[in-house]
């Protein structure tokens, strides 16, 4: 498995008082073998947490599905952000974000 992690900010424009009006700052993790990747991100605000958000399959981006949650590569993607500290994991389903309950 390979592993790629890049951190980013997203925030507004500073105000007069120098203050955003939104500051997100976050990690995402890239698990891929082959042409399989399963994307995942975790909030620096919320450092026990991540989500897995989505997966590409020869770079078209699709839906995770729960099946995909139980690919070698997605419980080598959980052991891994398990091992970050990131001890609550969730998915965005069809319906907004569920938790993984598979170990």
């Amino acid at each position: 498995m390979d592993i790629a992690t890049t951190h980013h900010i997203d925030c507004s424009e500073k105000d007069a008082a120098g203050f955003c009006e939104y500051y997100y700052e976050y990690d995402i993790f890239r698990f891929s073998e082959g042409s399989f990747t399963l994307v995942a991100r975790g909030y620096t605000d919320s450092p026990s947490e991540a989500h897995f958000l989505r997966i590409e399959r020869e770079g078209v981006i699709e839906r995770i599905s729960e099946a995909d949650l139980r690919t070698p590569l997605a419980l080598a993607a959980a052991d891994h952000l398990r091992s970050l500290g990131r001890r609550k994991i969730d998915w965005l389903g069809p319906v907004g974000y569920a938790p993984v309950t598979i170990q």
